[in-house]
């Protein structure tokens, strides 16, 4: 027993000792350098205890951050409701420890309450989320995506509406353009409600998300990227063609076979060769990358597997790079 809680998961006592942690925008909080997202591998179509494992691993590690959204899956919401199930079996003596995030913008159910930015959608969505995962309340709510039809006035005020009501701690926005995220944080600023973090893509490959770096700064905001691995194409896994375990060979719609070509193989492979001078692995390179220069507050990461976890965090043992090594993977990527 630990707090009245009866204990089935005893966690790594080091667990604190390797993991970086940095501070989010102008808070009080931080995150964890590494933070795990169960956009995959989480849902109902999973295996629930591949899930406990990795979960369990990671926060052995030290990953405090865990990332969902309403309709995360398959089939929607089923993540919430798995890792709702994970907290009660062996994290709910650890829930302080923890920052648990989830958003809410994309489509989630029928009819015209079930998408986009309304403060209907977002309070309803809420609610809903902290049913699934049996919380009083989450650190982290971000609206998920840009809605222009409605009004910023009435998005973040829905924000703004959480936090006061004791539901979230902290507001964000995810894949907002900077003239977006610039104007709804001085609305938000005028609220007495600050928006603290930006969840962008970003990733070697996907490098949009430098335009936002100048409004994070002025703003004081903090970014967490997600798909640094590029759904895994920045990895050594299909150096040597497309493994049948891989997510290119089954049915995902974010990558698909044809995007595994030739041309980004042979990239990715001389990026590895960079990354073997260095003493890293392929995905570790990328997602220290990702964290260079201070930018990025928290890398996103997926897994499937424990040995994934590991591999995420052992980039933290190598975070810098020599000026000639960053010319060499400008002049890969733009190649």
């Amino acid at each position: 027993m630990l707090g009245g809680i009866l204990v089935t998961y005893v966690p790594n006592e080091a667990r604190y000792n390797e993991m970086k942690y940095n501070r989010l925008g102008n808070s009080g909080l931080k995150l964890s350098a590494i933070s795990l997202g169960l956009w995959h591998n989480f849902g109902g179509v999973d295996q629930f205890e591949k899930q406990r494992a990795i979960l369990r691993r990671a926060f052995d590690l030290g990953i405090t951050h865990f990332d969902l959204a309403n309709n995360y899956g398959p089939p929607a919401g089923s993540a919430e409701e798995n890792f709702g199930m994970h907290l009660k079996k062996d994290f709910a003596a650890y829930r302080d420890e923890m920052v648990i995030s989830t958003k809410a913008g994309y489509y989630m159910w029928p009819g015209p309450y079930g998408d986009e930015g309304s403060k209907k959608y977002l309070v309803s969505s809420l609610d809903q989320s902290l049913k699934r995962m049996g919380l009083d309340y989450v650190d982290i709510f971000y609206h998920h995506r840009m809605d222009m039809e409605t009004s910023l006035e009435e998005t973040m005020g829905a924000l703004d509406l959480m936090v006061r009501q004791g539901k979230v701690l902290y507001a964000g926005v995810s894949n907002y353009n900077p003239e977006r995220l610039k104007k709804a944080s001085d609305i938000m600023k005028q609220l007495g409600t600050p928006l603290l973090i930006h969840q962008p893509k970003y990733s070697m490959f996907a490098r949009g998300a430098e335009d936002l770096f100048g409004v994070h700064e002025e703003e004081r905001i903090g970014s967490i990227a997600f798909s640094p691995l590029a759904q895994g194409l920045l990895t050594d896994k299909y150096l040597n063609g497309i493994p049948t375990d891989s997510r290119a060979a089954g049915a995902s719609i974010f990558l698909k076979e044809e995007m595994v070509t030739p041309e980004v193989v042979a990239k990715v492979r001389k990026l590895n060769d960079i990354a073997v001078q260095s003493g890293q692995t392929m995905a570790q390179m990328a997602l220290a990358w990702v964290l260079r220069g201070g930018h990025i507050t928290s890398v996103l990461i997926g897994a499937s597997k424990e040995k994934q976890i590991d591999d995420a965090v052992g980039a933290l043992a190598n975070p810098d790079f020599t000026a000639t090594e960053l010319a060499q993977i400008d002049k890969i990527l733009k190649d």
